[in-house]
């Protein structure tokens, strides 16, 4: 005879009450308020959803694992949360209209990534969902750095998340064509997380990258006649530039419109470089120094 199974409890005797399960329910509900609100992902944002699916499972008797999602089958569960805790809510210079970052499989045109909505912003005109590709370079690890081809080498011990952008083309705001035209651009929010849990962050600008400062100090690095690491502490947020879509790591002041990082939608990039063949103007992260020396400061 086979083993006997033991049925699935729903409840443990005497250890739950109505009145306590209403309880846990109305401070999850509360607490997944609370995080909508914000925005900008807190860095408890990963325990809070443990602590939420824990409820859930508590409630209901429902403690099967949930399915995988993109982020958690690309990079495990531990990073896949740090990569939604430190998305950033994305904030955009004051003008008409701006290019929302797009999956560049689905649009790369400005009739599908563009909108005229101002404030809070989720989607294109043509409803297209804010998209930022994620690379992930774990210096923890030597092994798995080495196997990746990862350059480490000084970084030992830190975790780099990035955030890459696609928008379908780029020109400076004010000069039109004639201001570094090119079709295609990727930029990119970098993160990273060092061994003592310390985050800074650096946003690509051109050639080079800025901190929470751009304009005309920031000319050498944009030129790349200057480049700096420009590693500055992290603030959850990305300043887009009208046009050319160079960054800082600050909100500034003017800004129009902004995507929540709720809204940004993460979608690996790992799985894509090895399998698009979709030839772009510019160089997709996958072919830049800096997505396997990732301290590196060319973009």
């Amino acid at each position: 005879m086979g083993a006997r199974r033991t049925p699935k409890r729903r409840f443990e005797s005497g250890q739950t009450t109505v009145e306590y399960v209403g309880l846990i329910v109305l401070v999850a509900v509360l607490l997944a308020a609370l995080l909508a609100l914000a925005g900008v992902r807190p860095p408890g944002a990963g325990i809070a959803r443990t602590v939420l699916g824990a409820i859930v499972c508590a409630v209901d008797g429902d403690c099967d694992p949930a399915p995988e999602s993109p982020l958690e089958a690309a990079y495990g569960s531990e990073v896949a949360g740090l990569l939604a805790d430190h998305a950033p809510a994305i904030f955009f210079e004051a003008d008409d209209f701006v290019s929302l970052p797009v999956d560049f499989r689905r649009c790369r045109s400005r009739s599908c990534a563009d909108t005229i909505r101002p404030g809070h912003v989720h989607a294109t005109q043509t409803g297209l969902a804010p998209v930022a590709f994620t690379h992930v370079v774990d210096c923890r690890d030597d092994a798995a750095a080495d196997r990746n081809g990862y350059d480490c080498a000084g970084t030992r011990g830190n975790l780099y998340l990035q955030y890459w952008l696609y928008y379908p083309d780029s020109l400076t705001h004010g000069l039109g064509r004639l201001g570094g035209f090119h079709l295609d651009d990727w930029e990119s929010l970098q993160v990273r997380i060092g061994p003592d849990g310390e985050v800074a962050a650096r946003a690509s600008s051109h050639h080079g990258y800025n901190g929470a400062h751009g304009g005309l100090g920031s000319v050498g690095s944009d030129t790349g006649l200057g480049p700096r690491p420009a590693w500055e502490p992290w603030s959850g947020a990305l300043h887009v530039a009208s046009g050319s879509h160079a960054g800082t790591t600050a909100p500034a002041i003017g800004d129009s419109r902004a995507i929540r990082a709720g809204d940004l939608v993460l979608i690996p990039a790992e799985p894509v470089a090895g399998s698009d063949g979709t030839e772009f103007q510019v160089s997709p992260p996958w072919r830049k120094e800096v997505w396997r020396l990732p301290e590196s400061m060319g973009t």
